[in-house]
């Protein structure tokens, strides 16, 4: 698990483990049952106080995401998908507002961006490999 911290832009440090935990979770980098690092080692490795690390955890844990199992470790929970789910749409909604923003910016329409869009999917499709139907 790669968490990346910065004390240069005003965000607590606590808020950035959690925030992106909470990414690794709804991009499905991190899945049920998979351990997080234990909290001194997180914080080893972060160069920060194993409390700020504890206190990541907690709010983790509090939002159902993780669960600590006692002496085991801290654990990606099966109850955190509801909330993965409505991370992941937080994320696209994001790059969304980015992508029209854009596209704005380029004097391309809502209608134009639409169609390539579509024509895109439509692409991607094209190139998964063909699943064979096993009865």
């Amino acid at each position: 698990m790669q968490i990346y911290i910065s004390t240069t832009d005003g965000v607590p440090i606590y808020a950035q483990i959690v925030n992106q935990v909470k990414y690794l979770v709804a991009s499905r980098r991190l899945k049920p049952g998979d351990e997080l690092p234990p909290i001194r080692v997180l914080a080893e490795r972060l160069v920060i106080n194993p409390n700020t690390v504890a206190r990541a955890y907690r709010e983790l844990e509090q939002a159902g995401l993780v669960e600590k199992r006692r002496t085991a470790g801290t654990f990606v929970s099966d109850q955190g998908s509801p909330l993965a789910r409505r991370e992941r749409f937080r994320i696209l909604g994001e790059r969304v507002d980015s992508l029209l923003a854009e596209a704005g910016q380029m004097g391309i329409s809502f209608d134009e961006l639409s169609k390539l869009i579509e024509q895109r999917h439509t692409a991607l499709q094209d190139l998964k490999p063909q699943r064979a139907d096993h009865d």
